[in-house]
């Protein structure tokens, strides 16, 4: 049995796939991922993968996303067990080597419309994104996951018999994160619009996702003018992120716990060039007085029907402080944040993480925060900075695309 990896590189929803060139020993002219021989232990696969990616294209620094179970793909008298990978990168600049004749950046239920190496859909299936990997993700925000949220949908319709298969994947999705209104708005804009045939939800899916990709470079956008000489902000966002890359301020960060993904923000945002300085989330209000910045700038998981907006917890905390220092804070968020109704759906992390000591102690460790209406400047979004009118008009439009399902 000869052991290979497979890997796939993603950029937005769209995947990598080469057309294999005379230069290798099998399959020429099909098309395939990034892909070669296990030269070691097939325990150390990644090992392996990370060297074809870069060797194939150019990709040295490319993200692990994930790491499949192997595959076993008979063909013929030869018997291959597939190792399959999936790497992010964020950008669709390649340096094929000479193994690849050509190359294009697809859809991967495309795969299943090529000509292409014994097995490549149940490698790629083995890495996708599910609904249990949306439900259970604890490290991205919910503009992301819900791009990986459209995917689940977009893959199973590409496959499913009929609309009933569809619209259960959908349910499923929608109630995966209910304190995400991204994912919730997003599925059920595909659905709605979609006729009730799995091609006509692929194709919708699709077309959500290249928008829900616009709309936050767009917001980002927008946002990066409200910035100003200094920014405090706290979590991770990658709207917000991308707003701070563009206006290049002076950060104040928070850690963000129990995850610190403020932390992992931190040290991005200094690689790119940026003065940043991180603090705890105690410390936040008081170093956000002393500095004065000109602007708060945070994301949203949901903004709601009232105008308040849901977020990372402590989020609250620092729109207090901001208005007792005249600093004005803005939420940057893509419209389908805005949920259609004025429910808090709370997610709570470990009772650990603060305590787990032998006294009877009740831990609150809420993940989640609602911030008033009344503490925010506005809302930064694709259409452009949202006062309370508008975010009704938005919600309604939500409420709308949620009806593919009653009746």
């Amino acid at each position: 049995m000869t052991h290979v990896v497979t890997c796939f590189l993603r950029h937005g929803t769209d995947v990598l796939l080469g057309r294999r060139s005379d230069a290798v020993g099998t399959y020429i002219g099909r098309w395939a991922g990034v892909s070669g021989y296990v030269e070691g232990d097939p325990g150390d696969a990644e090992r392996d993968a990370r060297r074809e990616v870069r060797e194939e294209t150019g990709w040295g620094d490319a993200t692990l996303v994930r790491a499949g179970d192997p595959v076993d793909v008979e063909d013929g008298d030869r018997t291959w067990t597939v190792h399959p990978f999936l790497f992010e990168v964020d950008s669709r600049t390649v340096t094929p080597n000479e193994e690849i004749a050509t190359y294009e950046w697809v859809s991967p239920p495309a795969i299943r419309e090529r000509e292409t190496v014994p097995g490549l859909w149940a490698a790629y299936e083995a890495v996708a994104p599910t609904v249990t990997t949306v439900a259970t993700d604890t490290v991205h925000g919910s503009a992301w996951l819900s791009l990986r949220a459209l995917e689940v949908l977009r893959d199973r319709a590409a496959v499913a018999d009929d609309h009933a298969a569809v619209a259960s994947v959908a349910r499923d999705l929608r109630d995966a994160r209910p304190s995400m209104a991204a994912v919730a708005n997003r599925v059920n804009r595909a659905m709605s619009a979609a006729d009730r045939t799995p091609a006509a939800v692929r194709t919708r899916a699709e077309r959500v996702a290249d928008a829900a990709l616009d709309a936050g470079r767009e917001a980002a956008t927008r946002a990066a003018e409200r910035c100003g000489a200094s920014v405090a902000t706290l979590s991770r966002s990658g709207t917000v992120r991308a707003a701070l890359e563009r206006a290049r301020p002076a950060v104040l960060i928070g850690e963000s716990r129990p995850a610190r993904e403020g932390a992992d923000v931190a040290a991005a945002l200094a690689d790119a060039g940026l003065d940043v300085t991180l603090t705890t989330d105690a410390a936040l209000p008081a170093e956000l007085g002393a500095r004065d910045p000109d602007a708060v700038l945070v994301g949203a998981d949901a903004v709601l029907a009232d105008g308040s907006v849901v977020n990372k917890v402590g989020t609250r905390g620092l729109a207090l402080a901001a208005a007792r220092e005249n600093v004005p804070v803005y939420v940057v968020a893509a419209a389908a944040k805005v949920r259609p109704d004025e429910r808090v759906h709370a997610e709570a992390g470990e009772a650990v993480d603060l305590y787990d000591g032998p006294a009877p102690v009740s831990v609150a460790n809420p993940v989640f925060d609602r911030t008033p209406a009344d503490l925010v400047t506005g809302v930064v979004t694709e259409r452009g900075v949202l006062d309370g009118d508008d975010v009704r008009a938005v919600a309604a439009e939500h409420r709308a695309n949620a009806a593919w399902d009653e009746g």
